[in-house]
């Protein structure tokens, strides 16, 4: 019976630590932005074009030597 106190006790803890975390979290506008997550999957990123850019570049430039 002692351990089901301590467990209890131990549960409690956790469940208003993370309610504390979710007010804070909430409170800082953490769940403020809803349209760019739904949106970002559609752009395209910058970076990876131009790595594919230079390596489609380099591809055509070593037929072309040989």
């Amino acid at each position: 019976m002692n351990v089901l106190i301590l467990l209890i006790g131990v549960s409690l803890f956790v469940a208003v630590c993370f309610l504390i975390g979710f007010i804070w979290s909430v409170k800082t506008g953490q769940y403020e932005d809803k349209y760019t997550p739904s949106v970002r999957i559609l752009l395209d990123d910058e970076f990876d074009n131009n790595i594919n850019n230079t390596k489609n570049n380099n591809e055509v430039n070593n037929h072309e030597k040989v």
